[in-house]
């Protein structure tokens, strides 16, 4: 009786043992699959609106990744990543579909890459609070003259001109460092400072920041893999990002291509003033 009674608990353990396994199992699977799925729309929505308009593919899935409760620095790491994917979709979509200038596209890369690596440096070792403030100003300024410039005149004469040489390099810097140390700012600071040059269609400015993201973005992320290590990167949600952010980026540049001038300008202008004021006033605590 005492071997059967033994042999009966070690099978009954076992059993207890493998079930609970298969059950984590499907928890674990059940759990991926419902953050995946999420992640999939998060991609497609927000890089439809950055290839679509040049800007917030980082503001957009972070802000809908943080509010289902994910790490802010799980979050970047994550965001950054996908965004290298993402951003080479969106500058094939736009090639085909004749939105990019080069002679735009080209200058801001190797800036970019500069201030990419020394905000990513930054952002890694102290806090970025102080400079969002004045970010959050400027872009609301801007975003101020646009809308104010599309609304009153109907028909924007755009005249295709070379842009400062100079001028390319220091916005190259500015913004690609306060994407990486202040959590966004390559396409909100990029695509509006070139548009209120009036130089190129709205079309191609949004275009050819979105060609010279890329570069950035590779640089960025191998910064955060250096400093912050592979394990802090969640590559599930990166590729459901990815994959969402590969079916979006021809429907925004064909949506960027047909779209007329005027729309464009307008809808940036708005974003940028209701999103930059948001920010302002949580800053002063007005807004939680």
């Amino acid at each position: 009786m005492t071997i059967f009674s033994t042999a009966h608990f070690i099978l009954n353990s076992l059993a207890i043992h493998f079930q609970v396994s298969v059950i984590s199992f499907i928890i674990s699977t059940l759990n991926d699959y419902v953050i995946f799925v999420p992640m999939l729309l998060f991609g497609f929505l927000a890089e439809y609106i950055d290839g679509a308009l040049g800007m917030g593919f980082g503001v957009t899935s972070s802000s809908l990744i943080l509010a289902i409760g994910v790490a802010p620095a799980i979050v970047s790491a994550s965001v950054h990543t996908a965004k290298v994917f993402t951003t080479f979709f969106a500058s094939i979509s736009h090639w085909k579909f004749g939105n990019i200038r080069k002679d735009i596209a080209v200058p801001l890369i190797t800036p970019g890459i500069i201030g990419g690596i020394i905000g990513a440096v930054l952002i890694s070792y102290t806090p970025s609070q102080a400079t969002k403030p004045v970010i959050a100003l400027f872009l609301f300024l801007v975003g101020f003259i646009i809308f104010l410039r599309y609304l009153v005149r109907k028909n924007v004469l755009v005249v295709e001109k070379p842009i400062s040489k100079s001028g390319l390099t220091a916005l190259g810097f500015v913004a690609a460092f306060c994407d990486a140390a202040a959590g966004g700012g390559w396409g909100p600071i990029a695509t509006p400072s070139l548009m209120m040059t009036n130089k190129s269609e709205p079309r191609k400015v949004i275009g050819s920041v979105d060609a010279s993201e890329f570069f950035i973005a590779i640089t960025q992320t191998i910064t955060f893999l250096i400093i912050l290590g592979p394990e802090t990167f969640q590559w599930s949600w990166i590729l459901a990002l990815l994959i969402g952010g590969a079916v979006a980026a021809p429907l925004a540049a064909y949506t960027c291509k047909k779209v007329p001038s005027r729309w464009l300008g307008l809808l940036i202008g708005v974003i940028l003033i209701v999103s930059n004021l948001i920010t302002l006033l949580k800053i002063v605590g007005i807004v939680n």
